[in-house]
């Protein structure tokens, strides 16, 4: 491998350190805001079950962003450089602006301005664009249904059951749901990262002949992500965690299994789907089994707002990138 390509490489390692930083709040935001777990005790928690993701999901993921998204062909060093630098920069900005944002988004941005600048249009693969734009808008919809069934099936369940011993048992039951979650964030997220690793492996020619994702990249991938979950976005886990809807730990629990389940489904299908997305629509819907205007609409509606923005907002950040590197 070139000087060039263990730079990028690293450049993308970092990257997946700032999606596990920016998205930490995702997973630890409700256990940490229920007061279940201390935030030391939650990032602890959540990188570990970030990390050992690998033993349970396919790299499907990996395979839609290193050869769905844009023409294999056409990746060089350039497009990656460019790609990573826009993720990481909308990545930054938007945590500095207590917005949680998708990462994978921004990823995916970031692949099509700078494939646009090099080729144009015909570069694009829009079957695996299409098909994440769908997700994009689907999965707060799939995370607040999956929620607000959970709460309806837990308040069903438990009717007859005291508040304090509902909260005693999922206390210990929000355990287990952080770490359903945070399986299922590293399962999807640390698979974004690999696919652009490999790609650039592919397009240098040091995989062969055939695309695959080496076990190094993979393992490199899961200990980047856990690390910067480690070190956690608290700006984010005040927005996620009380500033959408103020949180029991039973409504903790049927939000993270909630929006896990939806992220599980997504694996499965290979869809690069947004963790970020699945939480606040998860929150969102058991929010408001309590009452409508106990979800703050509006603290919704500017994180909505950052969503549509990111793919545009990392493309032109990428193409411009692109394009003074040419210079």
């Amino acid at each position: 491998m070139t000087p060039s390509i263990i730079l990028l490489i690293a450049l993308a390692l970092f990257f997946d350190f700032i999606n596990g930083f920016h998205d930490s709040a995702n997973s630890i935001a409700t256990v940490v805001s229920t007061r279940v777990l201390s935030p030391r005790a939650a990032v602890i928690w959540a990188a570990f079950f970030n990390f050992i993701a690998f033993l349970i999901f396919p790299l499907h993921i990996a395979a839609t962003i290193g050869k769905g998204i844009i023409d294999p062909a056409i990746v060089d060093p350039r497009i990656i450089a460019a790609t990573l630098t826009a993720a990481c920069a909308w990545d930054l900005l938007t945590w500095y602006w207590s917005l949680p944002t998708s990462s994978s988004h921004a990823l995916i941005g970031g692949f099509i301005g700078s494939a646009l600048v090099k080729v144009g249009v015909g570069a694009l693969i829009w079957s695996g664009i299409i098909r994440t734009v769908v997700f994009m808008v689907l999965a707060p919809f799939l995370g607040l249904a999956m929620g607000l069934a959970f709460g309806v099936a837990v308040a069903w369940l438990f009717r007859r059951t005291t508040p304090h011993r509902v909260d005693f048992l999922f206390r210990k039951g929000q355990l287990f749901s952080a770490a359903l979650y945070s399986l299922g964030h590293g399962g999807n997220d640390a698979q974004k990262t690999m696919g652009i690793i490999a790609a650039l492996l592919f397009s240098a020619g040091v995989l062969g002949p055939t695309f695959h994702v080496p076990t190094w990249v993979v393992l490199s991938c899961h200990a980047a992500m856990g690390l910067g979950t480690l070190f956690g976005g608290w700006r984010i886990v005040k927005t996620m965690g009380q500033k959408v809807a103020k949180l029991r730990p039973v409504d903790g629990f049927c939000a993270e299994t909630g929006g896990a389940m939806t992220l599980y489904l997504a694996s499965a299908l290979g869809v690069p789907v947004s963790t970020t997305h699945t939480i606040t629509g998860a929150i969102m819907g058991v929010g408001s089994l309590k009452r409508l205007s106990a979800v703050r609409w509006g603290v919704g509606g500017n994180i909505v707002a950052a969503w549509l923005l990111t793919i545009p907002a990392s493309a032109l950040i990428a193409s411009l990138s692109y394009w003074l590197m040419t210079l």
